[in-house]
């Protein structure tokens, strides 16, 4: 069944991703338009090939190990199908232990270069591409968003993950302010407490149905939807930094969290006004270097297109 496959290309391009929102944890997630790409070409000879471009260059695998690999890998065998050799060119854009999805849209990637290659041979459809992300990374909070796009509830059920997408409001303006400084989601996780206050968490379900209504028809209400009680507070001492200026920006008005586990924060603007306003306060108060990316809500997820190897142009997706 592999001779179906050897010898074609796909083109692969997948979002970033904030997950929590404030009081969303491991629930809510937010597709945001920067990208990593990916090309990979199935071969007839053994063995892996990876060439990494821009972010990660020079620091992540190349070989078998390769995050992207593994997923590709993981794809094939859910279906019984013998992995072929692999030519993979990655050009990324996502900063990696900043709180953004990067080992989510690594995972996806090489899951929806597998669809691609497997396309005609095995169809893998959605519920299937989100299992497949979701047992490999853990939770599905970050994979949902970045396999679909835009705003995704994820929940888990007796049968694995389960999703739903919505359409954020037009009005929602993203910033994300990305540190120097690195912070391991494993690390962030074992700062949560095995139990929290049930007032606590009242508060955060209260929250978290205020937040789907403040992005998906009343911006104005973000600043209250994306208060949060069970996990940024005991992560601060991870993250000082990042703490204070979400202190500082909310203290402005300004609806601000940390982006999944940090240490990149996220304002989510009511108008395209409020995150250049977030862009000075940040300039004016940040002790280290922060860059801003002014990011739209990416509306499609990952998308997988064919790519002939003939004349290839790379990543002209």
């Amino acid at each position: 069944m592999t001779s179906g496959v050897v010898g074609r290309s796909v083109l692969v391009k997948v979002p970033a991703t904030s997950a929590n929102l404030g009081p969303g944890f491991d629930t809510l997630g937010l597709a945001l338009s920067l990208y990593d790409e990916l090309e990979v070409t199935a071969t007839d000879e053994p063995g892996v090939s990876v060439e990494v471009t821009g972010v990660g260059a020079g620091q992540v695998p190349t070989d078998g190990s390769n995050l992207v690999v593994q997923a590709v890998a993981a794809a094939f065998a859910s279906v019984d199908v013998p992995l072929p050799g692999l030519r993979l060119r990655a050009r990324n854009a996502i900063p990696h232990g900043r709180g953004l999805g990067s080992s989510a849209a690594a995972i996806v990637s090489g899951i929806m270069a597998a669809k691609g290659l497997l396309e005609g041979t095995v169809e893998l459809d959605s519920a299937a591409l989100l299992a497949l992300a979701t047992e490999m990374e853990g939770h599905p909070d970050n994979v949902a968003p970045a396999l679909f796009g835009g705003l995704t509830i994820a929940w888990m059920n007796s049968h694995g993950p389960s999703h739903k997408r919505l359409l954020v409001h037009r009005g929602v303006s993203p910033v994300v302010f990305v540190p120097e400084s690195t912070l391991s989601t494993k690390l962030a996780r074992s700062l949560q407490p095995a139990s929290v206050p049930h007032e606590d968490a009242t508060f955060n379900v209260s929250r978290s149905a205020l937040l789907v209504a403040a992005l998906v028809q009343s911006p104005e209400l973000l600043l209250a939807a994306t208060e949060d009680r069970l996990h940024q507070s005991y992560r601060a001492s991870a993250m000082p930094e990042t703490d204070a200026l979400i202190r500082m920006l909310r203290d402005a008005g300004l609806a601000a969290v940390v982006s999944g586990a940090g240490p990149s924060l996220l304002v989510l603007g009511s108008d395209p006004a409020q995150r250049l306003f977030a862009a000075e306060l940040v300039r004016e108060h940040a002790v280290s270097a922060w860059r801003p990316l002014m990011l739209a809500v990416d509306l499609k997820g990952a998308t997988v297109v064919p790519h002939p190897v003939e004349n290839s142009d790379f990543l002209g997706i």
